[in-house]
C-alpha cells in the first residue's frame, strides 16, 4: 500500500493546463515545503477543483501525498496528490516592503546554476530548482501548433457530444523561451517557459489588442522590460518536463533588488 504523508508546502509554481483524457486538463504544481525542500504536485486537475481548493501561487497549502510520481514519474520530488485533501491556508504572501513575506521562504533555498541542476539530475534525479541568471538575454518568440494533439482534440468534440462541461481552453500559439547566462555558462543557456501566468498574460493581450502577435510582443516587453529589468532581483523556477527531462522555465520571482547601506 502506498504511504501518504501531510505536507504543507507555499505553491510557486503552475504550469500552462493540457487536456487530459481522464481528468478533462491538468496542471503541474510545484512548491516550497517548511523545510525547504521542493515538492511536485500532480496531476492537479486545477480548474475543475471546487472553488475553495483553487490555491494561487505564494500561497500555503496542505495536502496528503504520496511517496512517489504519478505512474512511472521517479523523479525526486515528484508526488501524486490526493486532491481531497487539499486545503488552502490563508491569503498569498503579500508583495509589500519589497516582498518580503515571499524573500523568507524563497532566500532560504539553495540557489543553483542550470549547469549545476543538470549534474544534480544525473546523479540523484534532482528536477527542480532557482536559478539567478546573471544576465537574461532574450525572450524568444516561436510559432506553436496552432491546434491541440488530435487525440485531444477528439476528447473535446467527445465532451461536447456527451453533454459533459469543457472549460474553454486554448492552445498559445507560440512558444516563448528564455535566453540567459548563468555565472559558470561559457554560453548562453536557452529554456521554454511553461508558466501559467504567461498564458494568462498572453490571452488577455490577444484580446484586448485583437492581435496574437502584438499580444506576443506585449509578453515580451512585460517579461524583458519589467520582470527581468536590472531592476530587479531576478529568478528563475526551473524544472525538467517528463519524460524527456528538458529543462524549462516554470515560473519568474522578480522581487525589486535590495541595497544595503555602506556602513563608514
Amino acid at each position: 500500500m502506498t504511504k501518504k504523508t501531510l505536507t504543507k508546502l507555499l505553491v510557486t509554481v503552475m504550469t500552462y493546463p493540457h487536456p487530459s483524457t481522464a481528468y478533462q486538463e491538468l496542471v503541474c504544481a510545484a512548491g516550497i515545503t517548511e523545510e525547504c525542500q521542493w515538492v511536485r504536485l500532480y496531476p492537479v486537475d486545477y480548474r475543475y477543483r471546487p472553488r475553495k481548493q483553487r490555491f494561487h501561487k505564494y500561497q500555503w497549502v496542505e495536502v496528503e501525498l504520496e511517496d512517489r510520481g504519478e505512474g512511472n514519474d521517479n523523479r525526486k520530488e515528484s508526488r501524486r496528490p490526493s486532491l481531497d485533501t487539499l486545503r488552502v491556508l490563508g491569503e498569498p504572501l503579500s508583495t509589500e516592503d519589497g516582498w518580503r513575506a515571499r524573500r523568507e521562504v524563497i532566500d532560504r533555498v539553495p540557489h543553483r546554476t542550470l549547469n549545476e541542476l543538470k549534474a544534480l539530475y544525473d546523479s540523484d534525479r534532482t528536477s527542480l530548482g532557482i536559478v539567478r541568471p546573471s544576465k537574461v538575454l532574450d525572450l524568444e518568440i516561436a510559432p506553436a501548433e496552432q491546434d491541440w494533439k488530435p487525440e485531444w482534440q477528439e476528447l473535446f468534440l467527445q465532451l461536447r457530444l456527451f453533454g459533459e462541461s469543457q472549460k474553454p481552453l486554448r492552445k498559445l500559439p507560440f512558444e516563448f523561451r528564455f535566453v540567459f547566462e548563468c555565472p559558470d555558462s561559457d554560453k548562453p543557456h536557452t529554456a521554454t517557459i511553461l508558466d501559467w501566468e504567461l498564458g494568462v498574460l498572453f490571452l488577455k493581450e490577444s484580446e484586448r489588442l485583437q492581435s496574437d502577435d502584438e499580444a506576443a510582443k506585449s509578453v515580451k516587453r512585460k517579461y524583458m522590460e519589467e520582470m527581468c529589468s536590472p531592476e530587479r532581483d531576478t529568478r528563475f523556477f526551473m524544472g525538467t518536463r517528463f519524460p524527456f527531462n528538458a529543462w524549462m522555465v516554470l515560473g519568474v520571482f522578480w522581487p525589486p533588488k535590495t541595497y544595503q547601506r555602506a556602513i563608514f
